[in-house]
C-alpha cells in the first residue's frame, strides 16, 4: 500500500494525496484520458505515435490502435507535413518554439481525407531518458461555422449599408434641389416634391431592411400590373432623351415597392451607361446625332425582360456587374445592379444578363410569381 504525504496548496491549506507505485498511476493516466472528450496523442522525438485515446478516432476517424506506431504524419494534412518537420526540428535544435504551446488551431487529416479545424495544446516531458511530447486537441468544426456565417453576415451587413448609401442619394438630392426653392416658390407644388422623395427614401428602407433579411423578409405581396410599375419607375427615373417601350400585361405576385426598386435600378443602369450620346439625365444637354437609348419592358415564359438598345454589357464582364463594387463609371460605386441581384436572389427568381437585339443589355427574371385570376 502507498504511503501517504501531506502538501500545502497555492491557498495555504493543506491537502492530502496519495503517492502510488507506476503501475497505479498509469492505470489512473489511463481512465483520466479514455474519459476525455478531447484527443491525446504522445509522440517522440522521431514523431512517431507511442499513445492515442479513444477521442482521437471520433475526432479523426483513426482508431487509436492503428496510429500507435505511425508518424504524426498521418493525422497531419499533406500540404503542411513539411512545415511541422522542420518546425520540430528547430525545436530540437534550438528549443525556440515558434508557435503558442498553450493555444494554436491547425487542421487535422481526417481518415477520410478531409480536414478538421483543431484546436491543439502541447506539452513535454522526459521519462526514463526519453524524449515525448504530448498534444491535447478538440474538433472546433462548429464555432469555425458559426464563424464563417457571421463573417457572410458582416458581408453582406456592409454591402447593405453601401446599397444605402447610394440607393438614397438620388431622392436626397431631389429633396435638396426643391429645398433651395421653399422660401421662393410660396405654394405648395415644391412641398409635394420634397415629399414624393423623402416618401421615395421611406420605401428603399423598407426594400433594403427585407434584402437584410433574405426570404423570410420577403412580405406584403399582391398581384401587381407590371406595366403599371414599370411606368411609375419610369417617372421617377431620371432618363433624359431615352423612351420606355412596354410590351406586356403580365400580373405578378410581389410586393410592388420591391419590384419598382428593382425597375428603377435597370433603367437607370440603361439610361447612364446606355450610350454616351445621351448625356446628363437631368435632360440639360445639347441634341445628340445618335439616336436616344430606348429600354424595353416584355414577358417571358415564367417571368419578364428588361433591355435597352445602348452599348450592351461585354460578355466577360457579366458574372462581374453584379458584384458589390463594379463600376465603370469614375464616379459611380457600383452597387445598382448589386441591388438588382440581391432583390431577385431574394425572391427566388432566376436572373441572367444577355444581349438585346441591337447588342444592348438585357435582364432576364425567371421563375417570378404569376397571379392566377380569381
Amino acid at each position: 500500500m502507498g504511503e501517504q504525504s501531506r502538501e500545502t496548496d497555492h491557498a495555504g491549506t493543506s491537502a492530502a494525496r496519495w503517492v502510488r507505485g507506476p503501475g497505479e498511476r498509469r492505470q489512473a493516466f489511463d481512465a483520466l484520458a479514455e474519459a476525455s472528450a478531447d484527443g491525446i496523442i504522445m509522440l517522440d522525438d522521431d514523431s512517431v505515435i507511442r499513445y492515442a485515446n479513444p477521442a482521437v478516432e471520433r475526432i479523426l476517424g483513426y482508431p487509436p490502435g492503428e496510429l500507435v506506431g505511425a508518424s504524426k504524419m498521418t493525422i497531419i494534412p499533406e500540404r503542411l507535413r513539411h512545415v511541422h518537420a522542420e518546425a520540430l526540428q528547430r525545436y530540437l535544435e534550438t528549443g525556440n518554439k515558434h508557435i503558442d504551446w498553450t493555444y494554436v488551431e491547425l487542421p487535422g487529416q481526417h481518415v477520410d481525407g478531409h480536414e478538421v479545424p483543431l484546436a491543439i495544446s502541447l506539452n513535454e516531458f522526459v521519462h526514463d531518458g526519453e524524449h515525448y511530447f504530448v498534444g491535447t486537441f478538440r474538433d472546433i468544426s462548429a464555432r469555425k461555422a458559426v464563424e464563417r456565417e457571421l463573417e457572410k453576415q458582416n458581408e453582406r451587413l456592409e454591402r447593405f449599408a453601401s446599397m444605402l448609401a447610394h440607393e438614397l442619394r438620388n431622392p436626397l438630392q431631389v429633396a435638396q434641389i426643391y429645398l433651395d426653392f421653399v422660401h421662393d416658390d410660396g405654394d405648395g407644388a415644391t412641398v409635394a416634391k420634397i415629399a414624393d422623395a423623402l416618401d421615395r427614401i421611406d420605401e428603399i428602407i423598407e426594400v433594403l431592411l427585407m434584402l437584410a433579411r433574405g426570404n423570410d423578409g420577403v412580405d406584403g405581396r399582391e398581384t401587381v400590373d407590371l406595366s403599371e410599375v414599370v411606368a411609375d419607375a419610369w417617372a421617377n427615373t431620371s432618363t433624359g432623351r431615352a423612351t420606355i417601350a412596354v410590351t406586356t400585361s403580365q400580373r405578378f405576385r410581389v410586393n410592388r415597392t420591391h419590384l419598382q426598386q428593382l425597375l428603377e435600378n435597370l433603367f437607370r443602369n440603361a439610361v447612364e451607361h446606355g450610350s454616351a450620346g445621351d448625356g446628363p439625365p437631368d435632360g440639360t444637354s445639347a441634341e445628340r446625332d445618335d439616336p436616344p437609348v430606348t429600354v424595353r419592358v416584355g414577358p417571358l415564359d415564367d417571368g419578364f425582360y428588361v433591355e435597352d438598345t445602348g452599348s450592351g454589357i461585354p460578355e466577360a464582364e457579366r458574372e462581374k456587374v453584379a458584384e458589390a463594387g463594379y463600376t465603370t463609371d469614375e464616379d459611380g460605386i457600383g452597387l445598382g445592379l448589386t441591388f438588382v441581384a440581391e432583390l431577385a436572389d431574394a425572391y427566388g427568381w432566376a436572373y441572367a444578363i444577355t444581349e438585346s437585339a441591337e447588342g444592348g443589355a438585357r435582364f432576364e427574371f425567371t421563375g417570378v410569381e404569376t397571379a392566377t385570376d380569381e
